[in-house]
């Protein structure tokens, strides 16, 4: 996305969250693929902009003894973590599966690429944009090879600082710079005293050349509308049909209600945010013209009075003249007779 369009970009993370299964993948598309209808005013909103999938090469991912060391965990899809890694891991060919399945829904693919080896996939479908995981942010060879493909690139800061994103940067922009940073904090859940929300305000300030986001890994989703308010144009977030799944991500994640909340309101968010500018919306002139006030007699008038500002007093309707407008009536003679207490209106006055 380039800094001109307009929106939240709304991420739904997938993740591991397929649990290995490219039908459980799809029902999470199906949901992020969902309007929103906001009940209160019946506004159909758009849902999420993407999801995204993350694709490993195994042999590229663990060392050896990590591979093989037993994994004890009630999370576990396999006796050992490489064969719980493996279970979880979809091939290029289901990956195109769901990369097809997402186009059909409107939603855009974005693949966090674990190493090398995973750009493979790019054999089969063209992504839309590639990820860029918080952990890899210093594997430069990775970065390069990413780059290398010019797709436009999501770097996440989950353990980075300022030293390791101009690296990154540095690498990167030797291809392309079409680049989006989000601001992360790699804690799982992230407490909220973490979570440092004003660092977006900072990367707007020094990194405005790239679009700014947010990746959330909190508990809720007040912090992502938050960032949406400090100007995140970027929201990523996981998502899940079920949070009592197995699976190490999905009691963080937002279910079917969860994900409707937060993509209804960042839409009214975005809607809410306006122009840098003081002014009266046409759907407020209603509510003035009715609760202003006006000026009005304080007592009855004959018809040839000259008005005096001892007269008059404010009442509404909101449709007469106002106060500041007191000179334009003072010395005016009435017409005709007006009773106490109403509004003044220019048929009222002789010319």
């Amino acid at each position: 996305m380039k800094n001109n369009t307009p929106g939240t970009y709304l991420i739904g993370e997938i993740g591991q969250n397929h649990n290995g299964s490219v039908d459980l993948a799809k029902l999470m598309i199906e949901v992020a693929a969902r309007p929103v209808v906001d009940v209160q005013f019946g506004v159909r909103l758009p849902g999420m902009d993407a999801i995204k999938l993350t694709k490993r090469d195994l042999k590229q991912e663990l060392s050896a003894s990590q591979m093989a060391q037993v994994y004890d965990s009630p999370h576990a899809f396999g006796r050992t973590y490489g064969e719980h890694r493996e279970f979880l891991e979809l091939s290029d060919e289901e990956h195109t599966e769901l990369f097809r399945f997402s186009k059909s829904h409107g939603l855009d693919l974005v693949e966090t690429i674990c190493a090398p080896g995973a750009l493979s996939l790019l054999k089969l479908f063209t992504p839309d944009r590639l990820k860029v995981a918080s952990r890899d942010i210093t594997n430069l060879p990775l970065l390069e090879a990413m780059a290398e493909t010019r797709l436009p690139i999501i770097l996440s800061l989950g353990m980075a600082g300022k030293k390791e994103l101009d690296k990154a940067l540095d690498v990167i922009t030797r291809h392309h710079s079409d680049i989006a940073i989000l601001h992360c904090v790699s804690e799982y859940p992230t407490q909220y005293k973490n979570v440092n929300l004003r660092a977006i305000t900072y990367l707007l300030k020094h990194y405005g050349d790239y679009v700014i986001g947010y990746s959330d890994h909190t508990i809720g989703i007040a912090t992502p509308v938050a960032a949406v308010a400090m100007g995140a144009r970027i929201i990523e977030k996981h998502i899940t049909i079920d949070r009592k799944l197995k699976g190490t991500d999905q009691e963080g994640s937002l279910a079917i209600d969860g994900i409707k909340r937060m993509v209804r309101d960042v839409r009214n968010l975005e809607a809410s945010m306006g122009r840098e500018d003081l002014f009266i919306c046409d759907d407020v002139k209603i509510a003035r013209e009715k609760l202003e006030r006006s000026i009005a007699t304080l007592r009855p008038l004959r018809c040839g009075h000259r008005l005096a500002k001892e007269d008059l007093h404010a009442l509404s309707p909101g449709n007469g003249y106002r106060w500041v407008d007191m000179e334009q009536i003072i010395g005016k003679k009435l017409k005709a007779d007006l009773p106490a207490n109403e509004v003044i209106y220019p048929d009222h006055l002789q010319s």
